[in-house]
């Protein structure tokens, strides 16, 4: 950054990952979006993202993502989302740590936007309800409305349709095996399941691990061998699954210290994390909301 950030000037807001626990295609829509059922839970992980009030409307963002351009990073849209439906007139000067995986399924993208639209909301002194911000997040991604809502959360529709829940919340070892997964490739993959049988939120929640699984995980490991990998070595350690269309695996532990155990095993061509399962997003324990 050309200048150093003060608490005074700057607002610094977590935009943690999450893990689907549970992921379930339903089926196939007219428009080719595929009906869900899933399971979102956040993690103690994640990027963070600086922001500061502009009094000239420009929005900044540092430092450029590789392969993305400005017009199309989620934050930038939702921060001129944000603007275009509320009429404000200022701008902000958005800085991101970035921590998160691209194409990793940990929603990095869509906590990004729905930091940047609370935040901003908070900065601008707009006062807008989370069900008005929740709205201007599924315009720019199915994901971005459980991380503006803030909550553990049974999704269905495209993962829209939003019912919080509380689940266990123990601790996780997330693998990156160091490739991006291309959303469209999965879903568009004619092995993929489109057809399963759907099931009562009751039923998913008394299920549980290990009997939760990811539809997409078996097309995945075809397409993307380096995740098979990640996943089949992960597995020998403990109940591993998919998240999203990947590319990360995860594996739950029972404690602080089995976790970072495994992490410290991971091979050295891997990326990995250990974190704890959280039902309150650290974004709004950040903002008090």
């Amino acid at each position: 950054m050309t200048e150093p950030m003060s608490e005074r000037a700057w607002l610094s807001l977590p935009a943690p990952a999450k893990l689907n626990r549970l992921l379930h295609i339903v089926g196939r829509r007219a428009d080719g979006y595929h009906e869900l059922q899933t399971l979102f839970q956040f993690l103690d992980h994640g990027d963070t993202l600086h922001l500061r009030r502009r009094e000239d409307g420009e929005i900044h963002l540092t430092p450029p993502l590789p392969g993305v351009a400005a017009h199309d990073n989620l934050i930038v849209r939702a921060a001129l989302a944000l603007q275009d439906a509320s009429g404000v007139q200022l701008g902000a000067d958005i800085h991101l740590d970035k921590r998160l995986p691209l194409g990793g399924g940990l929603g990095g993208g869509s906590s990004n936007a729905a930091t940047a639209l609370l935040g901003l909301d908070r900065l601008w002194d707009l006062g807008l309800e989370l069900d008005e911000l929740a709205d201007l997040g599924l315009a720019l991604g199915a994901d971005v409305p459980v991380f503006v809502h803030g909550h553990a959360a049974w999704g269905e529709g495209i993962g829209e349709r939003l019912t919080p829940v509380e689940l266990d919340t123990p601790w996780f070892v997330v693998v990156h095996p160091g490739v991006t997964v291309a959303t469209p490739a999965v879903f568009g993959a004619p092995q993929l399941t489109r057809d399963t049988p759907p099931i009562t939120m009751a039923r998913a929640l008394q299920g549980g691990a290990p009997g939760w699984r990811n539809d997409c995980e078996p097309t995945v490991r075809a397409l993307y061998p380096a995740v098979a990998d990640a996943l089949n070595w992960l597995g020998e350690h403990a109940p591993a699954m998919l998240t999203g269309t990947g590319a990360c695996a995860f594996a739950r532990l029972t404690s602080a210290a089995d976790a970072q155990r495994l992490v410290n095993d991971v091979p050295e061509h891997w990326q990995a994390f250990a974190a704890r399962g959280l039902n309150r997003s650290p974004l709004h324990a950040a903002l008090g909301r």
